[in-house]
Parts: structure tokens; sequence; C-alpha cells
């Protein structure tokens, strides 16, 4: 039968194909905005050619606006991570991340953690999962955004500010996305990524946002690698805590993988080139039969490598450094397994940008600004910072043309986070779910077939009887337990949507079964779904005659299961305007029988009828 046992994939077309339908509308804003910036950077760079030709101050405002270039470790970290955010954006537009992000990453992420972790998750998993257009298309442009502002801006206020928006949404992404980065659940261990890639997303984000005399002296590297020594010792000791699996190659007596090499071995499941998985499940077999051996390797170089940089001398961190960098790399390839394959990748997972971090560190100790004997103390006043902004556009071009790229930046941003924040308001899924599972409603303008029935309360209702109103109707078994409560529940919400308007039509269905025929079948069922309470609900029977010239014509099926279990039929409805005209027949089937999918099938319903009442 029509509409029985269908569900929704990661890459349902109807999804996916909206989905870049989506980003394809919002790329040509962000195109426009890429384009104004281009041609302010015509117009400022030949404002500053002619401020040069004639005479030299314009090339001298420039130079004064720094009197020092940008210190090396804050532009490694500034132009990393804003690459890798780029990249990020570019993963959240793959087909599966509408559909599968919630589903296979947001939730199995929290699976682990306290009930109070769960709960913060799914409830933006939820919004996700009512909104699959809007908040996977929010997370390409925010993302690509940041990343557009960061390599944009590489001085000054905008440039803060832009670690700034690093550290705002690395923390969402930390919370909701990777549920804390997993450190409330059991089994935490730097090997899997341990405390998740946001959070040193963040980390270079406070970096960049803290004024430029933080990198004057090695004081701030010192921080960064005691933080990150204190960091690796940490996990070596965790590493190393028995009883949590990493000792075992696989668990004696059972021959099942132990934590590592289990890990290892459902990573080189993932969708990618053989040859990678090969390699990956070539290590999971090398760990299950040396567990031991490997785990012992993994705590003594995490304690050395924590050690070294402990130690804050350049000399013996750039052993730590080089060390930990090739033990990040090594992880990343065989355990992380790249981090970002398998169609729902968000990122590069952690490796890649702790491994940045701490190198940042050891730059920061090991190659100071030259400053050339000014003061760091100064730059705000060299670069004009008292003075008017006007006198400094004026001063400098290129100033003016980082001012417009960042606020173009911005710009990208908004436009994925503006359309997020109004669905995030409507607590009504998107209509693309129901769309997916049911297909478009088919318009049409038939006259609808007489009928006349009694309803729960035994009154008479025909076709006639209800001229002048809209009209909804559907067929329901009233002893059914799968679809049936759940289009009762969708045509409920469809009438709460209506608001007003409401009181302009008639929601109707028709007993499908062709056993239970009596009134108080119906009316326990209106009772059990709270349809007893609408005042415009009908639910008509009749004799098994008068229902069999219903169903037939109306196209309605029914037949008993298989053992007569149930009774299979078909999930159809119509739209009926107030002249007694067809205009609209949709598949009613649930599908997966989701809130998101319920609550998507009621608006598209509830839009049919408005869309009704408002035609000529």
């Amino acid at each position: 039968m029509p509409g029985m046992n269908t569900g929704l994939s990661a890459n349902n077309p109807t999804v996916v194909a909206a989905f870049h339908a989506s980003l394809l509308r919002q790329g040509f804003v962000v195109f426009l905005i890429l384009a104004i910036i281009g041609l302010a950077w015509n117009v400022l760079r030949s404002l500053q050619l002619r401020q040069a030709s004639g005479d030299d101050a314009g090339l001298a405002a420039s130079s004064s606006l720094f009197p020092y270039p940008e210190p090396v470790a804050r532009r490694l970290l500034r132009i990393s991570f804003g690459l890798i955010w780029i990249f990020d954006g570019i993963l959240q537009a793959q087909s599966s991340m509408p559909l599968g992000m919630a589903p296979q990453v947001m939730k199995p992420a929290a699976a682990a953690s306290p009930g109070w972790v769960q709960h913060l998750v799914n409830a933006v998993a939820s919004t996700w999962s009512y909104h699959p257009i809007a908040a996977p298309a929010a997370a390409v442009w925010i993302q690509i955004g940041i990343g557009v502002w960061l390599l944009a801006a590489p001085r000054g206020k905008w440039s803060r500010m832009a670690g700034l928006a690093s550290v705002g949404w690395g923390l969402i992404v930390w919370v909701f996305g990777e549920a804390f980065g997993g450190i409330f659940a059991p089994g935490l261990t730097w090997a899997f990524g341990a405390p998740g890639a946001a959070l040193f997303y963040c980390a270079a984000g406070i970096l960049i946002a803290g004024p430029e005399r933080w990198w004057s002296s090695p004081r701030l590297g010192r921080a960064v690698l005691s933080t990150m020594g204190l960091f690796f010792v940490g996990m070596a000791v965790l590493q190393a805590w028995p009883g949590r699996g990493f000792w075992q190659g696989q668990t004696p007596h059972l021959a099942t993988p132990g934590t590592l090499s289990g890990m290892v071995h459902q990573m080189s499941q993932t969708s990618e080139p053989n040859f990678l998985s090969s390699m990956v499940a070539g290590f999971a077999s090398f760990d299950a039969a040396h567990g031991w051996a490997v785990n012992l390797f993994l705590v003594v170089a995490l304690a050395a490598i924590g050690a070294t940089f402990l130690t804050g001398r350049p000399r013996i961190v750039r052993y730590g450094v080089a060390a930990g960098v090739v033990l990040c790399l090594a992880d990343w390839v065989l355990v992380e397994d790249f981090g970002f394959l398998g169609g729902v990748g968000t990122d590069p997972n952690s490796m890649i940008p702790m491994a940045l971090v701490f190198v940042a560190g050891y730059l920061a100790i090991s190659r100071l600004p030259a400053t050339d004997g000014a003061p760091v103390v100064a730059i705000s006043a060299a670069s004009g910072a008292g003075r008017p902004w006007r006198e400094r556009l004026a001063a400098n071009p290129v100033y003016a043309f980082r001012a417009i790229a960042a606020l173009g930046a911005i710009g990208i941003v908004l436009v994925g986070a503006a359309p997020m924040a109004v669905a995030a308001t409507n607590p009504n899924a998107d209509p693309i779910l129901s769309q997916a599972i049911d297909g478009t409603p088919d318009a049409t303008d038939t006259p609808t077939p007489a009928f006349q029935l009694v309803d729960q309360d035994n009154r008479t209702v025909s076709l006639s009887s209800l001229h002048g109103k809209a009209v909804a109707i559907t067929f329901l078994d009233p002893v059914c337990v799968s679809d049936c409560p759940t289009i009762a529940q969708e045509f409920r919400i469809a009438d709460g949507l209506l608001g007003t308007e409401a009181n302009r039509v008639e929601m109707v269905a028709v007993n499908l079964n062709p056993r239970y025929l009596g009134e108080d079948y119906l009316v326990a069922f209106d009772h059990q779904e709270g349809l007893d309470a609408l005042p415009n609900w009908h639910y008509l029977t009749g004799s098994l005659p008068q229902l069999t010239s219903v169903w037939n014509s109306f196209g309605a099926q029914a037949s008993y299961s298989p053992g007569g279990a149930m009774i299979a039929h078909s999930d159809i409805g119509y739209v009926i305007d107030p002249s007694g005209h067809t205009r609209y027949i949709l598949d009613t089937d649930p599908g997966p029988g989701s809130q998101a999918t319920n609550s998507s099938f009621a608006v598209t319903l509830a839009n049919e009828i408005t869309n009704v009442l408002r035609s000529p």
C-alpha cells in the first residue's frame, strides 16, 4: 500500500536538492559581497597609488600603521585556523549534512555522556532536525565567514574581533556538536581526540583576540606550552589508568577488540578509498596483537612530550614539538582516520588544531617579533588608534580595505546566521521533510465525490452539509496502532496552526476498517488522540456498503494483513475548497513518525488549507 514503511535516508534527493538550492541562492549573495570587496580594493589601491605618486606620504602612512611585522606565532594561528574554518564550512556543504548531522554526529557524540549533556545536545539536534535546510546552510556560511574574516584582517581590532568570533562559534560547536568533546563520558582518551577539536579552535581564537603586546615576550609562549604540557601529562595518566581497556589489544578469553583496537576497527569501516581503510584496519590488527606495547609507547610518548613542554626551554621544547607533531599526524591517520571522511565529517578532528596550538607556543618563545627598538605598547599610538577613523581611512587606504573586508566577512556569516535565527524561532518543522517522504501535494481542481455518513456523535455529515467551508479529509483505522494515530495527530496540529482560520475549516476522517464499524470505536480513538476537544473534527462511519462506496470513490484501499494482525491501508488525504472541489491530494504517510516529520506534514497540510481559503 502507498505510504507503508517508508523513511528518510541521509541522502534523500528531495532534501539534498533543496539544500543545494539554498546554498546556491545564498552563495549568490556571498558572491555579491566578495565583488563589492574586490571593487573597494581596486578603488582604494588606486587612491594609494595616487598618493604614492604625488609624494611618499601614502606609503609612509601605510608603514606607520604597525612599527613591526605581525608576530610569526600569531600569523600561524590566524592563517591556519582561517583556512581550517573555511575547510570545515565546505565539509558542512556535504549532501549528508541536512539529515545525517543530528542522528549520526550530534546524538552519538552525546550518547555516553550524562543525561544533562544529552538533554542539551538533543535540544539543538531537534532544532537541526526541524530545519534541515536552514541549519546546515547556516553552519556553512558562518564557518566560511569566520575563516575569511581571520584571513582578511591580519592586525588591529578587526583581527581581534575575528578571534572572538572564532571563540564564540567554537564554543557552540564544542558544546552542541561535540558534546563537550566527550569530557563527561567514560573512556576519555587523547587518542580519540579528547577534549574535542573545537576547544583548540577556541584556544587559537583567544590568542588571536588578545592584545599584540602579549606576543612581545616569551611569557605567552611559555603559558601556552605549560598548558599543553600539563594536558599531555594528564592524557598520559588517563591512558595508563588500569581497567579502561587500553592495555589489552583484545579482551581476554572473549577474543573481542580492546578499547583502542575496537575504535580503530570501527573507523576502518568508514566509506573511503580502499588503501586508507586497509591501512587503518592493519593498525587495528596490529594493536589487537600488541595492545600492551602500543599503549606503553603512547603513555611514554605523551608523558615525554608533556615534560619537554613544561621546561619552557626552546632547545628542549623543539624536540617535544617535533615529536608531538609526528605523534599527532600518526594518530590523525591511523586512529582518527583523517576525521572528515564518510560524508558526515565536519572537521579534520583534533590532532591538526592541537599541533598548531603547541607549535605556535614554541614559535612564541623562539621567534619574538622584530620590533626594531619600537616599544610594543606604542602600537596603538603609531597606528593612529587615537585619531578619528576618517583620518585613518584617509591616511591609509589599506586600513580601509581591511575594514571593508572584515565587514564583508561578517556579511558572509550573517548570510547563514540570519535565516537560521528566524527558523529557530519557529517551533514547527520545515515542510521539506514531509515532501521528502510523500512528495509535494498534487494540485488539482475536480469535483469531490459526494458522500453521506455519520460521525462519532451519530450526526449525519455529507459533503453538501460542509459546503462553504474548506475540508481536509483522510481515512483512518480506529484500532490502528501505527500510522493512523500519527496521521490523526498531524491533523490536530494542523488545525492548531490555522489559528482563527480553523473556524472556516472542517477536519474529517473516514473509517477505513471493514470490521470495526461502530461509533464506540471512533469515540475511543478520538479520546485517545485528544481529538474530542476539536469542535471541527468529524470521524465518519456507516454500514460496510456505504463505506465501501466512499472508499472506492476516493481511491482508498484496505486489506487484511497476513494473519489478520492489522489492516493494511493507503495513507491519503484531500483538501477540498468551500465550493466542494478537490484542490490538493496528499500522501499522508508519516514515514519514520518522528516529531519533526509529524510537525512537517502538519505544516504542509495547514499551508494547503490556507491556500484554498485564500484562493478566489
